[in-house]
């Protein structure tokens, strides 16, 4: 935890690698963490479609899942600076969703497995 999940428009010119290390970064500043817990998955789309499919404008979508229990402002403090770090990282056209998710503590399991 956390868990960072980043879908992309395909061919998106943009450094997804530089971009998670910040988020990673960014994350213990807003919500009470470690960098080394921090994992993301980046998965660029194998197509995408806005609206009717005339635009050629790019989709990033991220979402950030956290233990339930933070706050409102925390959380929406989270999505506005990523959204803002992703205005650093995408040089064009681009619509951009970041959602922070809860993950429910009684229910959520995360396993350091060794590969034994």
């Amino acid at each position: 935890m956390p868990q960072i999940l980043i879908d992309h428009s395909p061919d998106l010119d943009f450094d997804v690698t530089g971009f998670a290390k910040e988020v990673h970064q960014l994350i213990p500043q807003v919500v009470n963490t470690r960098v080394e817990d921090c994992k993301t998955l980046v998965r660029p789309a194998a197509q995408h479609l806005v609206g009717d499919g005339a635009s050629t404008e790019a989709v990033v979508l991220v979402e950030i899942k956290i233990l339930a229990g933070r706050s409102v402002e925390v959380r929406s403090t989270l999505s506005a600076r990523v959204t803002e770090l992703l205005r650093a990282y995408v040089r064009v056209a681009a619509a951009f969703c970041v959602e922070v998710t809860e993950l429910d503590r009684e229910t959520y399991v995360f396993v350091q497995h060794s590969g034994q």
